[in-house]
């Protein structure tokens, strides 16, 4: 089994076990990711996919969960994901799932035939960033694509069966942008409603362009209570019944959990809470991605 650098999956695939279709990120020029800098993005040869796949089966028969790293397996074609998910429910009859990261771009890439025959062979669920809802947002921070782009193919990939993850950076506008970043992000989250909605506060990783633009002062970030008073107009501009809301990283001042839209309520109240009372509140120091 060969891992190349560092390998990187969503909290809840915890569990899983970790199959490298691709290496990097299809993307990698977003202004605050370090993740895949390291790494060139490149598909890699089937044959290798489908040796890990055999030699951890005939130690690991009884594999339930697996994850399709790295940043974005989908952008891979199509005949060839088809060819690993195969393998994967041949060599583990146990398997009950098979999920990847996948990018704005490569599900717009992939036709809707694709997608569900891709559903069909048992990829399950996929992870999709939004990170913002705002143009001017996604413009600054090279995320590659427009909010309205992010929509359509969230909402694609929900039309054609799968289940979807996404995630939402909070503090991602600065204070420049703060406002238009919340309302913006709630709406967009409104129109994909995804199965799963996830948000992370915005650290400065050493050595990105966000970094940068934090040491010239082009950049200003956020303090706790500006953070948390985005985070409040973000929850009130959501509307998406039955999206499972999680806000429990590492990188957030506050946790909170709950579903759309049944308990929007109440997690705004946490939120209010938090900006008189301070109550919950993680310190700066423990923070981490």
């Amino acid at each position: 089994m060969r891992y190349y650098g560092d390998v990187y999956r969503p909290p809840s695939e915890a569990r899983s076990l970790i199959i490298q279709a691709t290496l990097g990120c299809s993307n990698n020029t977003c202004a605050f990711c370090t993740m895949y800098k390291a790494k060139r993005f490149i598909i890699r040869p089937l044959e290798d996919v489908t040796a890990d796949l055999q030699e951890i089966s005939s130690q690991y028969p009884f594999v339930k969960k697996i994850f399709l790293a790295d940043g974005d397996a989908l952008a891979a074609q199509a005949d060839y994901l088809l060819e690993i998910i195969r393998t994967c429910y041949r060599l583990f009859p146990g398997l009950e799932r098979v999920t990847s990261y996948a990018s704005p771009r490569s599900i717009i890439g992939k036709s809707d035939e694709d997608l569900k025959a891709l559903r069909q062979a048992g990829l399950t669920m996929l992870y999709m960033g939004l990170e913002s809802g705002s143009d001017c947002v996604l413009k600054l921070m090279k995320k590659g694509n427009t909010a309205d782009e992010i929509a359509r193919a969230g909402i694609r990939v929900r039309k054609c069966g799968f289940a979807l993850s996404v995630t939402a950076i909070t503090g991602l506008g600065g204070r420049e942008h703060w406002k238009e970043h919340a309302i913006e992000t709630g709406k967009v989250l409104s129109a994909m409603n995804p199965e799963y909605i996830g948000f992370l506060t915005l650290l400065v990783e050493p050595g990105t362009l966000l970094e940068k633009w934090v040491a010239d002062g082009s950049f200003q970030l956020l303090d706790t209570d500006q953070v948390l008073e985005e985070t409040r107009l973000t929850l009130e501009n959501i509307d998406s019944p039955g999206s499972i809301f999680r806000m429990n990283h590492a990188s957030n001042y506050l946790s909170l959990r709950g579903t759309f839209n049944q308990d929007k309520e109440r997690m705004i109240r946490e939120v209010e809470e938090a900006i008189e009372h301070k109550k919950g509140l993680k310190p700066e120091y423990f923070r981490a991605l």
